[in-house]
């Protein structure tokens, strides 16, 4: 079990921040799935379906529109880990950003499906008559995407607050085995309502996402150590301790951030188009490519416990790299075999193989720092590398899927091609192992 070594508290502080982010994964997994799926429908090559009502935008346009999350994490994240590092207050230095603006967050998601909801069927994909419907969605959209970004850096910057360096992996992997639950609800709940009456799932997220929150500051103090010890510098200064590295940590963290981007690249695009292929190229209801999802975040779950544990024997840069093979192999045999018996099962490699990549990525970023009093800025860092990707990844595998036709497939062939440039930039990364214990009782920052 990869908590072995963390004592009871240090398990009951890993579960109820894992909870945090459980309600933020709910929402996204819900965003993701049936987002695209409003975008989308109507338009004559997305392929009719019974009941299914939006607004006819083509995949590169849905492209665009589903990296405005990334868009506005890429300015605004960076910002929020030193912005939050050198904040003081009576509940801490992380906190504020998370109970101001995660409520926001989870009532204008509460919003976007309504626009969808009161398109006449006559209407059906008719942009140039749904203005105040599409503008509602993408009004509702962009203040939730907004205030996402805003409280989700400082909102995993409280892992290295919380835990040691040696803790971090079994850390990232109790957080991401709720945010894995999260995903599952999302998928197999979601799905169930949204047959129910399509606004459910994100009602259901937004009230879930609320009691994490609640849950989530009851729960936690912040160290006043790790508040104390923050160093107070400017949020526009995020990449400030780059220049100050030596030569060999500061290459080594560059290459690590761009093997980020790679990865990060190719899963978001499949992320949001997996639904629409399922839709459109295997014939499913939005409601069972949800389904079909949910199998890749089930073995996601299954694997993030044992990923942790690999990590602690063989090295983050290595179970990262088998990841990536693994689920490039998997995609280029979901472009060979088109059927939804075999997507379930390929997704289940695919699953694993993200728990292998996603639970070491953030620690591997986080032990890259020569100094522990930077969690957040190193955060941020993080998060330009894979809101970056998360931006440019979509907008143009949309472009690709309509210059292919609308071949929702093609994705399988183009993204794994993005998890290889991440395998190569890996294998020139000489930092971001877990300190050893003794390191990490002593300077944790310092030996890498």
């Amino acid at each position: 079990m990869t908590t072995i070594g963390m004592t009871a508290e240090e398990k009951r502080k890993a579960l109820v921040l894992g909870f945090g982010l459980f309600g933020a994964q709910l929402m996204w997994m819900i965003y993701n799935t049936y987002m695209p799926v409003f975008l989308q429908a109507g338009n004559p090559a997305f392929g009719a379906k019974a009941g299914v009502l939006g607004f006819g935008l083509t995949a590169t346009a849905t492209g665009f529109i589903m990296t405005l999350d990334n868009l506005a994490a890429f300015f605004i994240q960076p910002l929020m880990g030193p912005v939050s590092d050198r904040t003081r207050t009576r509940i801490g230095r992380r906190m504020p950003f998370i109970v101001a603006f995660a409520p926001l967050a989870a009532l204008a998601f509460a919003v976007i499906p309504v626009g969808p909801l009161l398109i006449p069927p006559a209407m059906n994909g008719q942009l140039g008559s749904l203005g105040w419907q599409f503008t509602l969605t993408i009004a509702a959209a962009g203040l939730m995407l907004v205030a996402m970004a805003v409280w989700r850096t400082p909102l995993f910057a409280l892992l290295p607050d919380l835990f040691p360096s040696r803790l971090r992996s079994k850390a990232n992997a109790a957080v991401n085995l709720m945010s894995g639950f999260g995903t599952i609800l999302a998928f197999v709940l979601g799905g169930i309502l949204y047959s129910v009456y399509k606004p459910l799932p994100f009602w259901f997220g937004s009230v879930v996402t609320l009691a994490a929150v609640w849950l989530l500051f009851r729960a936690i103090k912040e160290p006043a150590a790790a508040t104390a010890e923050a160093e107070v510098q400017g949020g526009v200064k995020v990449f400030k301790e780059l220049r100050t590295m030596p030569a060999d940590n500061a290459s080594s963290l560059a290459l690590l951030l761009l093997a980020i981007f790679f990865y990060m690249f190719g899963y978001n695009s499949i992320e949001t188009f997996f639904s629409s292929y399922a839709v459109s190229s295997l014939g499913l209801q939005p409601s069972q490519a949800a389904y079909l999802s949910a199998i890749m975040a089930i073995s996601f779950l299954v694997f993030a416990v044992p990923s942790a544990a690999l990590a602690g024997r063989i090295g983050r840069k290595k179970t990262i790299g088998a990841g990536l093979v693994a689920f490039a192999l998997a995609l280029f045999a979901l472009f060979a075999l088109r059927s939804a018996v075999a997507a379930a099962v390929l997704l289940v490699v695919a699953g694993g193989a993200w728990a292998l990549i996603n639970i070491n990525g953030l620690p591997m970023v986080l032990d890259s720092s020569v100094s522990e009093r930077l969690m957040g800025t190193y955060s941020g860092l993080y998060f330009v590398a894979a809101t970056l990707a998360g931006t440019l990844g979509p907008i143009v595998n949309g472009a690709i899927i309509d210059l292919a036709g609308r071949n929702y497939a093609v994705i399988f062939v183009v993204c794994p091609c993005f998890f290889l440039a991440a395998f190569l930039c890996l294998q020139f990364v000489k930092t971001g192992e877990a300190a050893k214990a003794a390191e990490a009782e002593g300077t944790p920052g310092s030996a890498r």
